[in-house]
């Protein structure tokens, strides 16, 4: 089974069912993983009201981020309170090693397609939980519908924060060097999720 929403995603790699299965058999663990991700891309999204290439913000780029942040602020909550409610912890550290290796595509120092290049990483990351999000919700959380339904209502806001990325990217550099920047980097990402390593992480690997 393939949903509309994942389907449309332009990722190269799927991810199969069996990442589901694995992640969810430490359901709580899976959710403190989650909650400092809200939280990064929160942070992640503020991280970009300041910056833009001209003196003059381009239109919608307040909004745009705005809306982001205010979007995973509200997942994170919804986290919390999801993993405090089954008796959870949320973990003292956490470490995210797919973002991490995913920034070091960042062309750094290079003004505009540094800018852009963190912008379409940004896009990668949400486009990949989007992805995540789905397949638990659809194979992932057998008899227990307070995580499917959790899960689903996730999707639709991750899909709208990857595109929202790549048209803010767009508004830093043409659009036809975009999507060429954009192509690679599908490819690139698709190497490093599937280089992760196993565990109860929305953007963990397989062994």
């Amino acid at each position: 089974m393939r949903s509309t929403k994942t389907s449309s995603l332009p990722l190269r790699y799927r991810t199969p069912v069996q990442w589901a299965e694995a992640v969810l058999k430490e359901p709580l663990a899976l959710l403190s993983d989650q909650a400092y991700l809200e939280k990064k891309a929160a942070n992640n999204a503020l991280e970009f009201l300041n910056l833009w290439p001209t003196p003059q913000a381009p239109t919608h780029w307040l909004s745009s981020v705005s809306t982001i942040a205010r979007d995973e602020t509200t997942h994170l909550a919804l986290v919390l309170k999801l993993l405090e409610k089954r008796g959870g912890n949320l973990a003292r550290t956490h470490k995210n090693q797919y973002a991490i290796d995913l920034r070091r595509l960042v062309r750094t120092g290079k003004g505009k397609q540094d800018l852009a290049d963190r912008l379409l990483v940004s896009a990668l990351i949400e486009a990949r939980s989007c992805e995540r999000f789905e397949r638990l919700s659809e194979y992932g959380s057998t008899g227990d519908a307070e995580l499917v339904k959790f899960y689903s209502g996730l999707v639709s806001s991750e899909n709208g924060h990857y595109r929202l990325f790549v048209d803010m990217a767009k508004k830093i550099l043409p659009s036809k060097e975009v999507d060429v920047r954009w192509d690679k980097l599908l490819d690139e990402e698709s190497e490093i999720i599937q280089a992760q390593a196993p565990g109860p992480r929305i953007h963990s690997g397989l062994t």
